[in-house]
């Protein structure tokens, strides 16, 4: 269970906006923390591959939300939540032989459920979601997992549905990545994903997503493998 945070004095602003930070973080890690035993873990040593290099397109953040963490479907100051099926997304970062890659730095960015990304060079005339935070961050546990509260990702124009990945630390260099789903129909035909001629590695960044245990959410798992 996670622990409880204490709410504070009325009338004490920073304090109540702390908290409800505070209880953010819990939430998306208590519910993104279920996508690890929502989907098998399948990288066992013979199955292990790098994880491919892809472009990062041109929707990299500019500006950073002021609240970025692992929660992207909450915005500061905002009761709302975001648009489109909730996303409990969760993995492993390690290097190929399986060890796990501890405070190592996971960034994801996504377009909206409306299809358009939170960057001023968008010019899809999709709507904004205001409750959509579009990216977020997350320093691997000792462990090597990472989770993220996120939606499940919609086609954008000429692209199959898919969430970005860059990831960062000691001892190798950045890897940007992205991460597809499962049975979209769009796979078949995506410029970006087919570039990647080997199968396994193909394979390797195409995630089943199933429903959350104790939720009502989908879950993912993916596990990215680096070169160190």
């Amino acid at each position: 269970m996670p622990r409880l945070v204490p709410t504070p004095p009325l009338g004490d602003e920073r304090g109540l906006a702390e908290a409800r930070a505070a209880r953010r973080r819990l939430l998306a890690a208590s519910l993104a923390g279920a996508a690890l035993t929502s989907v098998p873990w399948r990288a066992s040593a013979e199955e292990r591959v790098l994880t491919p290099r892809q472009t990062a397109g041109p929707f990299y953040p500019i500006e950073f939300p002021a609240d970025s963490d692992n929660d992207l479907v909450t915005v500061k100051g905002s009761s709302g939540t975001a648009k489109g099926e909730l996303l409990l997304l969760a993995g492993m970062v390690m290097d190929v032989s399986g060890r796990p890659l501890a405070g190592t730095r996971v960034e994801i960015w996504q377009c909206n459920a409306f299809g358009r990304y939170l960057h001023p060079n968008d010019t899809n005339p999709a709507p904004l979601d205001p409750n959509f935070r579009g990216y977020g961050r997350f320093v691997t546990k000792a462990e090597g997992s990472y989770s993220f509260r996120t939606i499940k990702p919609v086609p954008y124009p000429g692209r199959t549905p898919h969430i970005h990945f860059r990831v960062s630390g000691s001892g190798f260099s950045p890897l940007v990545t992205q991460m597809y789903v499962a049975g979209e129909p769009g796979n078949a035909h995506d410029g970006v994903l087919n570039a990647i001629r080997d199968e396994r590695a193909r394979r390797s960044v195409i995630v089943e997503l199933a429903q959350a245990r104790g939720g009502d959410a989908l879950a993912g798992r993916f596990d990215i493998v680096l070169k160190v």
